[in-house]
C-alpha cells in the first residue's frame, strides 16, 4: 500500500527524525522518503490533520480478550478491531482463555486465527499445566511455536520452588517468565485495597504486603537462578522501590503498570462500582503518585492497558460477586496523557516493551518496514460508551477527563483511519 504523511511531527527517541516535522513517503508497505516536503505525484492516498503526530505503532503487553471460551466478552475479530482502533499494532494475548494456552496446538491455534490483521497478535503461554501452579507447561514446544513469555494470569506462583525451576529451564531458551505479584495467603481474596476506605465500605482488603512480599521473594529467587523476569501490572510503591533497588544490583527484571492504577484510586470504590473492581486492586494517591514518578525514572519500563472484558452479566452484580477487570484498549493513551510526558508514554508502549518480549522493534527511518500510528495528543473529551469498540462495556474511565485522541494506524501494509 502507497500512502503520504503530510507534516507530522515524529515521536520516536530511537530515530534520528525525532520531535521533527515531516512528510513521510510509504510505498508497499516501506518507508521510502521522510523530508520536510515531499510533492504527490503519483497522487498516493494522503493523509494529514491539524496537529498530527505519529510514532511507532502501539504494542499492549497485557490484553485479554475473551476467545476462544469466552466469546461473549471479545471475540479476537473485534478485539483486534478495538486494538487498532485505539492505536496499536500489536498486542500480547494473556492465557485466560478455555481452554487455556498451556501447549502448542493452543499458540499456534491463536496465530493462525490473528493472521493477516493490521495488529500483530503475540500469544503470552501459561508457565504451569492449567494454570494450577502444580507443574511446569510445554514452555520449550510452545516457545518454538510462537509464544513470547510464559505466566498464568493474575494467578500466583505459590510454590516457590517451582519459580526457581522456570526461572532455571527458561534459561535454555531465553525465555521470559512472568510472575504475578501477589501472595494469596495475604490478599483476604479481594479486589479492594486494605485501607480507609475498604474499612468505610466494610469490604475486605487486600493490603499492599501481598504483592511486595512476593515481588520480594520472585527478586530473591531471580538473583539465586538468574534468567529474565517480568512482573506485570505492579500497584504500589513500595513495589517500585524494590524493583528499583533489584535493577541497580543487575537483575535482569522489568516490570509494567497499568493505566488504570495511574489514573485512578481506591476511592472510585466508594459507590461500589463494579467497573473499578480489579486485579490487582486500586490503591491509594501515595501509590500512583510514586508509580507515575517510577515510569518517568524508567523503574517501570511498560504501560498496559490490562483490558480485560467482562459481559454485563457479570459486572452488574453485588460488588463480591462482580468478576474483575476494565476494558482499557480504547482509554490508555487518553488516560496516561494526561498525566506523563509525551515521550515517557510512547517509549512505554513502543520501544521498551518490544525490546523486551523479543519482538522485532521498528524505527521511523527510511529502509524500514512501516509500523505507525497516527494521534492527536491536544484533545479533550470526556471519555463515554459511544468511545468504546469492545462488545464488553466494563469501563472504569466512564465519565472521566481524557486527552489524546488516536487517528489510524498503519501497519502489515495495511491502513486503519478512524
Amino acid at each position: 500500500m502507497n500512502i503520504l504523511i503530510k507534516s507530522a511531527r515524529i515521536i520516536d527517541s530511537q530515530s534520528n527524525f525525532d520531535q521533527k516535522i515531516q512528510d513521510i513517503l510509504i510505498e508497499k508497505g516501506k518507508i521510502v522518503r521522510i523530508a520536510k516536503t515531499i510533492k504527490n505525484p503519483k497522487k498516493y492516498q494522503e493523509i494529514s490533520s491539524k496537529n498530527l503526530h505519529i510514532s511507532v505503532g502501539w504494542f499492549d503487553t497485557s490484553v485479554s480478550l475473551g476467545e476462544p471460551g469466552y466469546e461473549e466478552r471479545e471475540t479476537l475479530e473485534n478485539g483486534l478491531k478495538t486494538a487498532a482502533k485505539s492505536g496499536f499494532t500489536a498486542v500480547a494475548l494473556n492465557p485466560n482463555t478455555y481452554p487455556l494456552i498451556d501447549n502448542k496446538s493452543a499458540v499456534e491455534f491463536l496465530i493462525n486465527k490473528a493472521k493477516d490483521k493490521v495488529v500483530s497478535l503475540y500469544p503470552i503461554a501459561n508457565l504451569t499445566q492449567q494454570a494450577k501452579g502444580k507443574e511446569l507447561a510445554e514452555l520449550y514446544d510452545m516457545s518454538n511455536s510462537g509464544a513470547i513469555a510464559f505466566g498464568d494470569y493474575n494467578i500466583p506462583v505459590n510454590n516457590a520452588n517451582l519459580m526457581k525451576i522456570a526461572l532455571l529451564y527458561a534459561q535454555n531458551f531465553n525465555g521470559l517468565v512472568v510472575s504475578f505479584p501477589q501472595d494469596n495467603t495475604l490478599s483476604n481474596q479481594s479486589s479492594a485495597n486494605e485501607g480507609v476506605q475498604s474499612t468505610k465500605l466494610g469490604l475486605k482488603g487486600n493490603p499492599a504486603l501481598a504483592e511486595e512480599l512476593q515481588i520480594a521473594r520472585d527478586l530473591f529467587l531471580l538473583e539465586y537462578t538468574g534468567g529474565k523476569l517480568h512482573i506485570p501490572t505492579i500497584t504500589t510503591a513500595k513495589s517500585a522501590q524494590l524493583i528499583a533497588d533489584a535493577k541497580k544490583k543487575g537483575l535482569d527484571i522489568t516490570c509494567s503498570v497499568s493505566a488504570h492504577h495511574l489514573f485512578l484510586t481506591d476511592k472510585e470504590l466508594k459507590d461500589f462500582n463494579t467497573n473499578s473492581k480489579v486485579t490487582p486492586p486500586l490503591r491509594t494517591k501515595n501509590d500512583i503518585n510514586a508509580l507515575r514518578k517510577a515510569v518517568v525514572k524508567g523503574t517501570i519500563d511498560m504501560i498496559t492497558s490490562d483490558h480485560t472484558p467482562i459481559d454485563v452479566e457479570h459486572k452488574k452484580v453485588e460488588f463480591e460477586k462482580a468478576l474483575d477487570g476494565t476494558i482499557g484498549l480504547e482509554s490508555l493513551f487518553g488516560a496516561v496523557n494526561t498525566l506523563l510526558p509525551l515521550k515517557n508514554i510512547i517509549d512505554s508502549i513502543t520501544n521498551k516493551p518490544r525490546k523486551r518480549f523479543n519482538i522485532e522493534n521498528p524505527i521511523i527511518s527510511v529502509g524500514e518496514i512501516a509500523n505507525i500510528t497516527l494521534f492527536n495528543p491536544e484533545i479533550e473529551f470526556e471519555f463515554n460508551k459511544k468511545h468504546i469498540s469492545s462488545t464488553s462495556t466494563n469501563s472504569a474511565f466512564l465519565g472521566k477527563g481524557l486527552k489524546g485522541k488516536v487517528l489510524g494506524v498503519f501497519a502489515n501494509n495495511k491502513l486503519k483511519i478512524n
